[in-house]
């Protein structure tokens, strides 16, 4: 027996055929689109949303303490001292602390320290310091001389310390004798006769004072900065410094009528001098002769 094959379903008798039926893909996909795109929307808006809230709060939980510093600064705080509070709160707090107690690994306590050290070290340019090293070395102030003493006083009026000295911070002619005599005594071993710096141990060493004013040799006298002694009124009295300043500043001031100073360095450039131009040109001279005979 053999089975009967029915032939495909006409349209006439109701059927539909395969190839007809509608299609529910093409429908849904655009449904699907626009879900998508719903969905990243939302995410999005979440996302910024969540951003917004923690930025609010952490703006509102620090807004807090910048009004209590604020309100805890001295009603009778001078314009000078509320301006370098500005100032070392941008800069300096990160290393110096709130406090000026200092921060372990990035900077020592300034408590003590006075208003002369800052400015010494501030007007040198030595700080803002870069980074950590044997010894700060001098470069271009980052702040000016009016910025350098409002720090200055902010931190003379929280730690206390000596002073940025004022009024007449050389005296007259008459203590040039005595001031190079204290000098040679007190500073020459390390900063050279002539006042031009000189080598120290570890990497460090006792910088040229050509470019020190009045005002940067005093505060290095009464801070003692790195490997420099502090000269506090019971090492040199106020006129003994006078005389020490006036002589620096002289000293810098004098001409050579005799020639080259040699950077004034004492009998061993001298001597090389001597050595390489004036036996070389002897040589040159008795060559020269015994050339021509």
């Amino acid at each position: 027996m053999t089975a009967e094959v029915q032939p495909p379903a006409d349209e006439s008798e109701g059927g539909t055929s395969m190839t007809e039926r509608p299609s529910t893909t093409k429908g849904r996909r655009p449904h699907s689109r626009m879900r998508r795109r719903v969905t990243g929307a939302l995410a999005l808006a979440l996302a910024l949303g969540s951003v917004g809230v923690a930025y609010a709060t952490v703006a509102a939980a620090a807004t807090p303490k910048a009004q209590a510093a604020t309100a805890n600064a001295p009603a009778d705080e001078s314009v000078e001292v509320r301006k370098g509070r500005a100032l070392y709160e941008t800069t300096c707090i990160t290393c110096h602390g709130q406090n000026l107690q200092g921060v372990q690994d990035r900077g020592p306590s300034l408590i003590g320290v006075g208003g002369a050290s800052v400015y010494f070290q501030v007007a040198t340019g030595r700080m803002p310091v870069a980074r950590q090293e044997a010894q700060a070395e001098r470069k271009k102030p980052k702040y000016d001389e009016d910025q350098t003493k409002q720090i200055a006083a902010y931190v003379q009026s929280v730690g206390g310390g000596p002073e940025i000295p004022t009024g007449d911070l050389r005296g007259d002619d008459s203590n040039l004798a005595e001031g190079g005599e204290l000098f040679r005594l007190n500073c020459a071993s390390c900063h050279n006769f002539a006042g031009r710096g000189g080598a120290l141990s570890a990497g460090k060493y006792a910088p040229s004072l050509d470019a020190s004013s009045d005002l940067i040799i005093w505060t290095a006298m009464l801070s003692g900065p790195q490997n420099m002694p502090v000269f506090s009124d019971n090492q040199l009295t106020t006129e003994q410094k006078q005389a020490i300043t006036n002589y620096v500043q002289t000293l810098k001031d004098q001409k050579d009528p005799g020639g080259s100073s040699i950077g004034r360095l004492g009998p061993v450039p001298e001597g090389l001098v001597i050595w390489v131009i004036g036996i070389g040109a002897i040589m040159l001279m008795i060559l020269w002769i015994g050339a021509k005979s």
